[in-house]
């Protein structure tokens, strides 16, 4: 891992209760996140944690930034066995479990008071339950990635309108897509690996995503404006491979999933704290701010049939679920 110890992250943590002896579990955790973002901090305290508690059984190191492939590379990977581990946006990984996807649904979530309870409670039970019908382990807790907002190298997005037309990189997944069509958009779906080139190079006007990434990315050297749409409320599942999981003794299994969700719960925190202090940081950057009026927003979605469309795709039962969850009727 590249520049991984300067981090304090290191590629093979040094924590070692039989000297010498190779890890009799050396596995691979992959994700599309900076080192300096708080996932990859947590998650090196937990596999520290995780090789310490276990007598240095089991060792897990740390593949940040895309450096084993684009998202849906690793997905292919994680489950064919190429690496163990890998963190992925339910969003995306919709394109293997289309109902993982329910949590991002467009402006479902007021705020983290309806976020936490859904994701630890029903909504992300049914989650994992889709997930698992697949093939895949997840873990209890969700990692946070925070609230989405639109940013542009052209123009704030003030309103609805301001969305007609304009050239939007957006994860690889229908809901995004289907989204962002439904505003007349352009959508463009490009994985994050490739996204600040897109922006750099004009092939796409703006991108969405929490302000957490817009500074650990460098995202504000291509983008001008930032318009607090709160347009979609996203986590990270840690997706593991289920034959690599299998094969750990349940001694194990308890060691590598507690730490893993008591290292979630620490970043939840950080992340929040971090979305909350950065605007002042990114204005310093030379970003410009503004808050729009989501209300019209979310009743273009509810015109333009995008629930309707979507409740229809997740089911009665997802989608009362969410409902549920939010505490609303959606579109």
């Amino acid at each position: 891992m590249i520049g991984a110890a300067g981090a304090g992250i290191a590629t093979s943590f040094a924590i070692r209760s039989r000297p010498a002896e190779a890890a009799e579990f050396s596995y691979k955790f992959a994700n599309n996140q900076a080192l300096t973002h708080p996932m990859n901090v947590r998650a090196g305290e937990a596999v520290a944690k995780i090789k310490e508690e276990s007598g240095g059984r089991v060792e897990i190191n740390i593949f940040p930034s895309s450096q084993l492939g684009a998202d849906t590379d690793m997905l292919s990977q994680v489950r064919s066995g190429g690496v163990e581990f890998f963190s992925l946006s339910p969003i995306i990984l919709s394109t293997l479990v289309p109902n993982a996807s329910i949590n991002g649904v467009g402006f479902a979530f007021p705020g983290y008071e309806q976020v936490w309870p859904a994701m630890d409670g029903k909504l992300g039970e049914y989650a994992r339950g889709q997930i698992a019908e697949r093939g895949l382990v997840t873990f209890s807790k969700i990692w946070d990635n925070g609230f989405r907002q639109i940013t542009s190298s052209n123009k704030p997005i003030a309103s609805p309108a301001d969305l007609e037309g304009f050239k939007i990189r957006v994860p690889v997944s229908p809901l995004w897509t289907s989204m962002f069509s439904a505003f007349g958009s352009a959508p463009a779906s490009i994985n994050f690996a490739e996204t600040y080139t897109a922006l750099q190079t004009g092939i796409v006007d703006g991108q969405e995503n929490p302000l957490a990434i817009l500074t650990t990315h460098k995202i504000y050297e291509v983008q001008k404006f930032v318009s607090m749409t709160n347009h979609m409320w996203d986590g990270f599942w840690i997706l593991g491979n289920r034959r690599a999981w299998e094969a750990l003794p349940e001694d194990l299994q308890e060691i590598v999933e507690r730490n893993f969700n008591d290292a979630a719960m620490l970043e939840r925190d950080d992340v929040m704290k971090l979305n909350a202090s950065l605007r002042a940081e990114l204005e310093g950057h030379g970003m410009a701010f503004n808050e729009p009026d989501t209300a019209a927003f979310q009743k273009k979605l509810a015109d333009a049939g995008f629930y309707a469309e979507w409740k229809g795709k997740y089911g009665d039962e997802a989608w009362a679920i969410l409902e549920e969850a939010v505490g609303k009727d959606l579109g």
